[in-house]
């Protein structure tokens, strides 16, 4: 993978701050993800549910929700167990799904594709596999 999750997790957070309308949520963030990027164990693995339960209720703070990805991604290095990963490729879908034809061709989408092959393989699946259940799902209105 070229791209550099916590780099990438600390930029997409910087511009939720700026850009998205994350609101009354900003010290909640702030709060989680301190403890997400300094401690490890179960208050690092607390702190990220947190962040995750937050996005549910930010679904179109593009840049959070791509924070997000990327914190799933760190959260997988840490504590490597497939729920990691599954959660990561349900989270790269989604932001696809969202906000794919608003980021085609940018270094956004670059970044969540890159990571989401990056979570596929750390479920043993070949891209190519997935793409095609992908497409398989999407013809027939599945998730």
């Amino acid at each position: 993978m070229k791209v550099d999750p916590a780099i990438a997790a600390r930029d997409a957070l910087g511009r939720a701050y700026a850009h998205d309308a994350i609101g009354d949520a900003c010290a909640d963030i702030e709060a989680a993800e301190e403890v997400f990027s300094s401690e490890t164990g179960v208050e690092a693995t607390r702190a990220y549910e947190t962040l995750l339960a937050i996005g549910e209720r930010l679904p179109q703070a593009q840049a959070f929700q791509e924070f997000l990805i990327f914190a799933t991604w760190q959260q997988a290095t840490e504590e490597t167990h497939p729920r990691h990963f599954r959660k990561g490729v349900q989270l790269t879908r989604q932001f696809l799904d969202r906000f794919g034809p608003h980021i085609q061709g940018t270094d956004v989408q670059e970044r969540v594709t890159a990571i989401q092959r990056s979570f596929q393989r750390g479920l043993g699946r070949q891209v190519d596999e997935m793409r095609d259940e992908y497409d398989r799902d999407a013809l027939h209105g599945g998730d």
